[in-house]
């Protein structure tokens, strides 16, 4: 298949270098002059859980010189999903699907805004802790479980079909009908580790291991768990620290988006990610005062280091 990745950040390039290794035709799509060119110059390196591999596949900042694929990953950060959606535009055909993965909330939803919904899968991706190290070098800690579902339900043949092709490439795969679930569990995880990591700038184990961090932590994944069941949406889980920390154990060095971001002065995530579940549960009668007060913690220490 060709396939275009829009945002081969740390995640968009350890799917564009597993798929270009399975055969595929990949296309990576970047701002990031800089990446753009080491692909170019010497491939694609992808090192961590899923080997150590170094990948000759295509690579531009304009979507345009790509042409139609026959599928298209928006893997940006969820405030940029609207101008990738735009962008991505002159890679569709008639019917090309478009896969929109983001942590947090509302991601997809801004890809069928720009796109409409029967283009648009939505895909959660747990258990990566994927950064960069430099141009044309991407790391991941984990490799867990890449979940797919249709942005309006239920599982269709060309979802099984996208299913087989990351299967092909080595992820660990499980399509569903209830988007919900998909996008709420992995959202929980987010949410116990992304702000507290940033705050106090250290991994997923580590917080783990701190014992006021893991409360935190904890207190975060149990707010997120209790708007979800108050949301009715149908969680596979009835204890959200377990399945948090179960989660956390897997990757420990991983390092949240959020931290990275942080450490690079770019702004963050952190207002889809625990931002979001004071906001949903405000819309439902409830309070979320742990996830408060670590987005405004976040977004002050944003603040402070001049993130843009």
């Amino acid at each position: 298949m060709k396939i275009a990745v829009v945002g081969a950040g740390a995640m968009g390039s350890v799917y564009a270098g597993l798929l270009a290794s399975a055969g595929h035709e990949v296309w990576a799509i970047d701002t990031w002059r800089e990446h753009v060119d080491a692909i170019r110059a010497k491939g694609l390196r992808v090192e961590g859980a899923s080997g150590d591999r170094t990948v000759r596949l295509n690579a531009s900042t304009k979507a345009d010189q790509a042409g139609p694929c026959d599928l298209v990953i928006i893997a940006t950060k969820a405030m940029h999903v609207t101008q990738a959606a735009e962008s991505a535009k002159v890679l569709l055909g008639k019917e090309t699907p478009v896969l929109s993965i983001q942590n947090g909330l509302g991601g997809p939803d801004s890809a069928a805004s720009v796109l409409g919904r029967e283009r648009v899968m939505v895909g959660v991706v747990g258990g990566f802790g994927a950064s960069m190290k430099g141009p044309g070098h991407a790391h991941h800690n984990g490799m867990e479980l890449v979940r797919l579902g249709e942005f309006g339900g239920p599982i269709t043949p060309r979802l099984k079909e996208i299913e087989a092709l990351w299967s092909g490439a080595g992820f660990r795969v499980k399509v569903f009908d209830d988007i919900d679930q998909l996008v709420w569990e992995k959202l929980i995880c987010n949410c116990a580790y992304s702000g507290p990591c940033a705050l106090a700038e250290c991994t997923t184990g580590e917080v783990m291991a701190d014992p006021d961090l893991s409360r935190v932590s904890a207190a975060c994944a149990q707010e997120g768990f209790e708007v979800a069941l108050k949301k009715r949406i149908k969680l596979s889980f009835h204890d959200p620290v377990a399945y948090v920390r179960d989660f956390g154990s897997k990757i420990p060095k991983a390092r949240p988006s959020v931290l990275l971001d942080l450490l690079a002065k770019r702004k963050s995530e952190i207002s889809v990610i625990n931002g979001s579940i004071p906001r949903v549960a405000k819309t439902l009668g409830l309070a979320a005062p742990v996830n408060e007060t670590v987005t405004a913690l976040v977004q002050a220490k944003e603040r402070r280091l001049g993130c843009r």
